[in-house]
């Protein structure tokens, strides 16, 4: 019996095998004949396994259909639950980090010493522009049920898809490396200059490992070691601008009254550059799906787009609030006088001690724990955003250890370099200026797909933004673009001299501009004309 059942069993053994073998020559979207739909999904890239994410519901499926249909009927809006939002809760937070990553804090510092508070209504305004771009993120990622690198693959042909999963990577190394520099400075002032910068990079590369492993335990875990690291921030960051004593009045007047003049325009450009991350993007529409989320289920939706827009608000005036601290106690002992031209991240910490002193707990280490606490939370974040940004543009279906591994390793290479040759504010300071380039070259990558795929009826259906949201946010996107295109010129325009240099650079930038073009104009009647009109020529 035991043989017969063998030989029975071998034709189904060599035909799976077969099948195996065919499937893995087949590109990831060809479906294998004689699998289901839901086999074919499996060879799909997620954000979340469907163990992973959290349960949000509080009754039955038979209950929300109920309720769905009943809303359905009258046109009201789900009841606001308490409950509900704190399960909602998480998301939002891990994406305001990046608003206040060290080279966020590095920007503020320098406002505040340079500007005074005489910047904070911008702080303001760019924080509320970057709410209304994470706010896109989330309605993209929970409407569809996919996140942004995922779409961007099956929306644009294959140069496009793998240019674009190029700058998205660039632009992660580049805030990745400011975000573990920071850290290292941290770590060098809270051990008191005994482990030098390199020293402080490896263990920052270290510890984001284990911090990363606690996803392992639940997804609400890691949410929980951000919001203490968020709280260290908030309470480090206080505790200084309390012991400063800051002017109430200035500090009213700063937020409430626009106001920027020719010696300050620099300072402006940089808070308003600072605020939008391209990797936030990404990271943003993959994070919402730690949630338990139907996309077919209207009501659903409707439900997970009302308390994610309310925890973002949140989390993103928390941030404001930290950066506000920042740039308010260095306009307090600094503006005006002649430090405020030379203090950068590595310095400021000195500066601080020299300038306030210590009491209970000298400043200088106050501000080492909450650089600290920024530099490890953003450089968390920073690898949570490759493992998207790589899974879903390469459609990459690794371990997620693998994945962080191999994302991890894209940065600090090149940050342990910059560690060892850079060991010095002015040259610290210098590699923070040409970061800051990088990233804002490719701001325009990351938020015109994101505004042409959230206007697409074809991919959110009933949650497609309206006529009047589309005009407000291609024009925020339009004023971002224009501000980072003015910190460009103004850069190249100080470091880039010789008739050579200048003509690759011109090549660089029609070459740049050509493609962001082709990014606003893809899929509509201008560039089908063109098309056309390209196509009767040559024939």
């Amino acid at each position: 019996m035991a043989a017969h059942a063998g030989a029975g069993t071998a034709p189904h053994a060599d035909a799976a095998r077969a099948d195996d073998e065919a499937r893995a020559l087949l590109p990831a979207s060809a479906p294998v004949a004689g699998h289901d739909d839901e086999d074919e999904e499996d060879l799909e890239e997620r954000a979340f396994e469907a163990s992973e994410k959290v349960i949000v519901s509080l009754s039955s499926d038979d209950a929300d259909a109920d309720l769905e249909a009943q809303l359905a009927s009258s046109s009201g809006s789900p009841p606001f639950s308490w409950r509900k939002l704190w399960l909602y809760t998480g998301p939002g937070f891990l994406m305001s980090i990046a608003f206040l990553d060290p080279g966020n804090l590095e920007g503020d510092l320098q406002a505040g010493a340079a500007a005074g508070d005489t910047l904070l209504w911008l702080l303001m305004w760019a924080t509320a522009m970057g709410l209304l771009v994470q706010l896109l993120a989330a309605r993209l990622g929970v409407a569809t049920g996919r996140h942004l690198a995922e779409l961007c693959r099956d929306e644009y042909p294959d140069w496009a898809r793998r240019a674009l999963w190029l700058m998205a990577e660039v632009a992660m190394v580049g805030a990745d490396i400011q975000e573990v520099i920071g850290s290292a400075i941290a770590i060098k002032i809270l051990s008191r200059g005994y482990l030098p910068l390199w020293a402080g990079v490896v263990i920052t590369a270290l510890d984001c490992f284990i911090f990363l492993s606690l996803e392992n335990y639940g997804v609400r875990k890691l949410e929980a070691v951000f919001a203490v690291l968020i709280a260290t921030m908030a309470v480090s960051f206080a505790w200084m601008f309390t012991d400063t004593k800051p002017n109430g009045k200035d500090l009213l007047v700063g937020i409430l009254v626009p106001k920027l003049s020719s010696k300050t325009i620099r300072q402006a450009v940089g808070v308003v550059g600072c605020v939008i991350m391209p990797h936030n993007v990404f990271l943003h529409s993959a994070l919402v799906q730690s949630r338990k989320i139907d996309p077919k289920k209207e009501y659903q939706v409707r439900e997970a787009l009302r308390y994610y827009s309310i925890e973002s608000t949140v989390a993103l005036a928390i941030s404001f609030m930290i950066n506000l601290f920042v740039t308010t106690v260095f306009a307090k002992g600094f503006y005006g006088t002649k430090e405020a031209g030379s203090i950068g991240l590595e310095n400021a910490g000195q500066y601080l001690q020299e300038k306030f002193g210590g009491g209970f707990l000298p400043i200088l280490y106050i501000w080492g724990i909450g650089l600290l606490a920024a530099g490890q939370s953003s450089t968390i974040t920073g690898t949570y955003a490759g493992q998207f940004i790589m899974g879903g543009f390469l459609n990459l279906k690794l371990k997620k250890w693998l994945r962080a591994l191999i994302t991890r390793s894209f940065a600090i290479v090149p940050t342990i370099v910059v560690a060892l040759f850079f060991d010095s504010s002015d040259a610290l300071d210098v590699l923070n200026e040409w970061l800051n380039v990088l990233q804002s070259i490719q701001i325009p990558f990351a938020l015109i797909p994101l505004i042409t795929l959230v206007s697409k009826e074809q991919v959110m259906g009933v949650f497609k933004i309206g006529h009047k949201m589309q005009a407000v946010t291609w024009t925020v996107a339009a004023l971002l673009i224009t501000i980072n295109g003015y910190l460009l010129l103004d850069f190249f325009s100080s470091e880039i001299r010789g008739p050579l240099y200048g003509s690759v650079l011109c090549v660089a930038v029609l070459a740049y501009a050509a493609f962001v073009l082709y990014l606003i104009l893809r899929g509509t009647e201008i560039s089908n004309k063109i098309i056309v009109a390209i196509r009767k020529r040559l024939s």
